[in-house]
């Protein structure tokens, strides 16, 4: 069986609708994770550009594996980290 990756990076905002939701739902399902709010961490905001071809959009949730997922629903997040 494969081991699901960890959530390395979580970058979103206190204002953000989204980021809320999937927060809540990482939260339900006792993923560990650490947000990174892109209005108070210093380059944070440029490195989400970086990663969306130039689009500050989040949650961009970035994974041990490589992988990114950006603004997913909570079905995608189950299926990404096998819950």
């Amino acid at each position: 069986m494969n081991t699901p990756p960890t959530i390395t990076k979580f970058y979103g905002a206190t204002w953000c609708a989204d980021c809320h939701r999937s927060r809540k739902f990482l939260d339900e399902n006792n993923v560990i994770y650490a947000p990174i709010d892109i209005d108070e961490v210093p380059g944070a905001a440029d490195e989400v550009a970086k990663i969306n071809n130039g689009f500050k959009s989040i949650p961009t949730i970035v994974f041990s594996d490589g992988s990114v997922l950006v603004e997913p629903s909570n079905q995608e997040l189950a299926n990404k980290l096998q819950i």
